[in-house]
């Protein structure tokens, strides 16, 4: 089943928006704090949440990114003393990562330049009933591929 012209021309629009936001938000973050996109979402994501912890296995499901990738990023900002991991309480296995005072300050840093690329970059396009329109469109876009999409342990038995 192909899909229809006007259904394509969605699907390219929100590919090619994504990846022209995403360039421009990966160079604000190099420049403004040497961070790629990814180390600046883990950043954030661990600053959101409860004590600043999360288990990496749900750090990488929240990311929709790789364990191994993952595991790769969190290095590099624990060596740069963004993040530390420690060991599970309940399950030796599992590994928290923690954002890191230096993790908050240089989050702190980089958000107002990141707030901006996103407002100039994608909200002055729109006006507030079509940004409304678009925030209920991908929210249900975003909820039905997190019911497609397997989380990263279901992802690591399939290659096992």
């Amino acid at each position: 089943m192909a899909l229809d012209a006007r259904r394509m021309q969605a699907f390219f629009a929100l590919k090619d928006a994504g990846d022209l936001l995403q360039m421009l938000m990966n160079d604000q973050l190099q420049r403004d704090g040497g961070l790629s996109y990814l180390q600046f979402s883990l950043l954030a994501r661990l600053a959101q949440a409860p004590d600043g912890r999360m288990r990496m296995t749900d750090l990488a499901d929240t990311a929709v990114h790789s364990r191994s990738g993952l595991s790769y990023q969190a290095g590099k900002l624990e060596a740069a003393g963004l993040i530390r991991r420690e060991r599970g309480d309940d399950d030796e296995r599992s590994v928290t990562a923690v954002i890191t005072e230096d993790g908050r300050e240089l989050l702190e840093k980089v958000l107002p330049g990141h707030i901006a690329v996103v407002e100039q970059g994608m909200f002055e396009a729109l006006d507030d009933r079509q940004a409304d329109a678009l925030a209920d469109a991908l929210e249900a876009v975003c909820e039905r591929l997190r019911d497609l999409v397997p989380s990263a342990t279901e992802r690591r038995r399939k290659r096992a």
